[in-house]
Parts: structure tokens; sequence; C-alpha cells
């Protein structure tokens, strides 16, 4: 196999990050509508609450457990079987999700008062309440079924090489909710209503979007099953260890949040706040680079290339951190200013913009890590091994929770925080030294590469902080003001962390203006699948 040419992850990356970007924003805009058309009350805690079982199923058993599983072995059989025995064990695999899918929707419909009972327990003494979110739970339960297939159609998009389809998913789904928010709300009764409908009609669009893509890369391919193919134990005990990995992160949110409830009035809001800001670059550049090259990984694997998956691990990471850095540095220096701009009216008020703040700058110090872990452990997934991940992932979850408990007293929410990052740094750690092992060799992430985004996100720092002490950030002044100001500050710092990474001739950035240059060429802007094969 002819090794692909790294730049081709950094297309695939842009597509991704386009996409998540316009699913953030549209996520933004979706509870916006929704905190004013419902506020916060009776019927929201119902929804939320109902909505939250099947959203958890779903990434238990939809997109990152069955991705991580289904590409490596479907990777392989295009490699081993070819064309029509890879297509045959889609299909396969397709029957067996729905069947289990249709048996968990009905399961989790029948069983609805024990499990709001179980996830919501303050609901039963409320009867109104506690009967809306069982009503509520059975409408969306469906919901696991469409997306648990439609996230099986992305896994195979993403072997291909198509990424657009996949990426734009999560925005179809924000879209139907707030279409039916704006205008269902009128004609159903109780209105929150109009909110689980958007769910279904959500589930079934970003099922439907993946059906032509899916139909072009299939055809010819006759339709077979074969339930007894080896290769479907293998994903089922590949999958395994990914649901538990998923259980982990449920747990480490859980313990979080109990711990911040100890410690005071709007402690978990404040949290909650504070890792929004930094879930947006890992979104934007985190799981876009790791989608983008786990499939890279998967066929160098199949071909039993260890070389070259090294060889994507390393740039990879040097990627992910030449567009993190920046965003760490921006978050770090400019937090109060972006909370200010982004929450600060209501009872979001000073006070808790200033919490906010203190939260987020410890929380940044660890963005490196957490992205640098989403490009790792897809390289464990693309050579079939998913269960040292999690046991990584449950020392890392020792380590947070001790951490936690040493630093929650002196530095209050802050501590938690902290210790997020050092357990993402632990883990990081444990990663890299665990695939080293695996691989036998693993190419240098590059010293004069590090040192290169390092000492640009310095120049930035450094230009942010000047910029910053031009004015008082904490000053009294109108939202289009400061968003100006705000802007005008963050390009400057920007513009100097790229013209140091320039003059000091970043690999990383000549690939990105290369990708940027590619792009603007393509008729559409999106690169097709056979760019990746």
């Amino acid at each position: 196999m002819e090794q692909e040419h790294p730049g081709k992850i950094a297309r695939a990356a842009g597509v991704v990050s386009g996409a998540t970007l316009l699913s953030r924003i549209l996520g933004f805009l979706r509870d916006l509508i929704i905190a004013k058309a419902f506020g916060a009350g009776t019927a929201t805690d119902a929804f939320f609450a109902a909505f939250r079982i099947p959203n958890m199923l779903r990434e238990l058993l939809g997109e990152g457990a069955l991705s991580a599983a289904f590409i490596p072995v479907f990777t392989e059989s295009f490699r081993t079987r070819g064309r029509e025995g890879a297509w045959r064990l889609a299909w396969t695999v397709l029957t067996l999700l729905a069947l289990l899918l249709v048996a968990i929707a009905i399961a989790g419909m029948l069983l609805a008062p024990w499990l709001i009972r179980l996830i919501a327990p303050g609901f039963h003494t409320i009867p109104s309440k506690f009967d809306l979110a069982i009503y509520l739970t059975r409408m969306m339960f469906p919901y696991i079924l469409f997306i648990g297939v439609a996230a099986l159609f992305m896994a195979i998009l993403n072997s291909q090489g198509h990424f657009a389809t996949p990426a734009l998913s999560p925005s179809v789904l924000n879209i139907a909710m707030i279409g039916c928010a704006l205008y269902l709300t009128p004609y159903v009764d109780p209105p929150i209503v109009a909110l689980a409908i958007g769910v279904l009609i959500g589930g079934v669009g970003q099922l439907l979007i993946q059906i032509p893509a899916i139909w072009r890369r299939s055809r010819g391919a006759r339709w077979g099953i074969d339930v007894g193919d080896p290769a479907v134990g293998r994903i089922t005990r590949l999958m395994a260890p990914g649901v538990a990995g998923l259980a982990i992160t449920q747990v480490n949110v859980f313990i979080g949040t109990l711990l911040a409830s100890l410690m005071g009035e709007g402690g978990i809001s404040v949290l909650y706040y504070a890792f929004r800001l930094i879930q947006l670059p890992i979104g934007l550049f985190g799981v876009a680079i790791a989608t983008a090259a786990f499939p890279t990984m998967a066929r160098q694997a199949a071909n039993r290339s260890l070389g070259e998956v090294g060889a994507t691990v390393a740039y990879a990471i040097r990627l992910v951190l030449f567009v993190t850095l920046p965003s760490m540095v921006g978050l770090m220096v400019f937090r109060i200013p972006i909370i200010q701009l982004l929450f600060e009216r209501g009872a979001f008020d000073r006070t808790v913009t200033l919490a906010t703040a203190e939260v987020v700058l410890f929380y940044a110090f660890g963005l490196g890590a957490y992205v640098s872990n989403r490009i790792l452990v897809p390289a464990f997934y693309s050579l079939q091994d998913t269960a040292t991940p999690v046991k990584i992932g449950m020392v890392a979850v020792m380590v947070n929770i001790a951490s936690s408990l040493l630093l929650m007293r002196p530095l209050g929410l802050a501590g938690l925080a902290l210790a997020t990052a050092l357990s993402s740094f632990v883990n990081l750690g444990l990663l890299l030294t665990a695939l080293r092992r695996r691989l036998g060799q693993f190419p240098s992430l590059g010293f004069r590469s590090l040192a290169q985004v390092g000492g640009a996100a310095a120049l930035m720092a450094l230009v942010g902080v000047l910029l910053l002490h031009l004015r008082d950030p904490l000053t009294v002044e109108p939202s289009l003001r400061r968003a100006v100001v705000l802007t005008f500050e963050l390009v400057i710092s920007v513009t100097a962390f790229v013209v140091a990474a320039a003059c000091m001739g970043s690999e990383e950035l000549r690939g990105l203006l290369r990708w940027f240059i590619g792009w603007r060429r393509r008729v559409g802007g999106v690169p097709s699948g056979e760019d990746f094969h």
C-alpha cells in the first residue's frame, strides 16, 4: 500500500473541524431558543432527564465504541476478503445491530418508570413531573435505533475516506430541535413535547443523510448476511472494552459533579460553563484530527505497516498541538473577557464570571493533553486493541479522584479542574509508553517542531497580556464594543503566533496552508473519498 501523505489528514480534519464548528454554533443557538421558549422548570427538567438516558446509550453503544471496533475490522476485511466480503460483513453487523437496538428501544419504553426513578429519584415526589418524564422517555427511546444505525453508516463512510456527511450529522439534530421548538410548540400539549419530536426527527435525519453516500459506495456489492462470520465476534469483543472505557468517562463526570456539589451553591454550574469553553477546541481540533487520522491508521495497521502507524500518530499529535496551543493561550489570557461576552448577563454576575475564569485557567492547562489523548486512543483501536486504553483510563480516573480530594480544599473548584488536567497528563504519558512498546518503534514527536510551536505560543501569550494591560477587562461596557475589542485582541494575538511559526519554518503551518490552498481550488471545498486511498 502506498503510504498516505500526512497532508490528507489535515484536509480531512479541516472538513470535520468545519462541520463541528457549524454544529457547535447550531447547538448554542438551540440552547438559547430552548431557554427562551421553556426557561428552567418542571418541563425542561423532565425533558433533559428523559433525553439523558437514550443519549447515554448512544455514546456507549452507538458512536464511540462501535466506530472504534468496526473501522479496523472492516478495513482489514477489504484487504483480506475483497470488497464483496467486506460489504457482507457490514450488512451482517447492520442487521444484528438493528435487532439489538430495537430490543433496547422496546425495553427502554417498558422500563421508563424505573429508569426515571434511577436517574432522577427526586421526580417521584412531584407526580406531574414524574409522569411527564416517563412520557418523554418513551417518546425518545426509539432515537437510539436511528442514531445507532446512523453511527454504523458514519463508521463505514469514515473508513472509506468520506468525512463530510458524517461530520454534518450532529447539525441535523440541532436543526430539527430548533425547527420544532420554533414552529411546532403551539400545536402540541404540553409544549415541551415539541422538543422530543425534534429529537426523533433529528435521529431519522441523521440516518437519512448517510444513505446516499452509503448507496454510492456499496453499489454492485450483493446483500448478504453471515451471522457465523468470525469477524462479527471480533467486533463484539473489541466493542466490550470500548463500552467500558466510555462508562469510565461517565463515572469520572459523575464523581466530579458529586464533589462539586459539596462545595457550595453554583459549583456544578461553574464547572459546566468552564468546560463548555474547553470543549470547543477539543471538538474543533482534537476530535476532528483524530477522526481524520483513525481510518488512515486502521489501513496502515491492516497492512501490518506499524512504522507508518507510528509516523501517522506522531504527525497527528504535532498537528493537533499546533492548532491547540494557540487555543490554550487564548483561553488562559483572555478568559475573563471571553466569559463576560458569552455568559455575563442576568443571574450570571461578575462573581460567577471570576469564579468561572479561575476554573478555565486550570482546565486550559491540560488542553494539550486532552487533544493528544484523542489521537492516541484511536491508534490503539486501529491495532484492534481496545483493552489497553481502558486499563490506562482506569489509572487516570484513580489519579483524578486522588488529586481532586487533595486539591479541592486548598484550591476549591479550581482544584477539581487542575486534577482533571493532571490526570490527563498521566493518561498521555502512559498511552505514549504503551504505544511505543506495542509498535516496537515510535518516531520522535519532533523536538524542533514542538519548540517552534511552544515559542510561537509564548510570543502570542506575551502579545495578549500586553493588549490586556492597555485596558481594564472588568470595565462595564456594551456587548457590541466588548465583542469588537475582544475580536481585535484575539486576531492580533493569533497573527503573532502565525508569523512567529512561519519565521521558524513550521512544517505544520506549511501543511495547513497547502490544505487551505487546495481547498480553495476544489469545487465545493470537500475532498473526495479517493483522496485517502
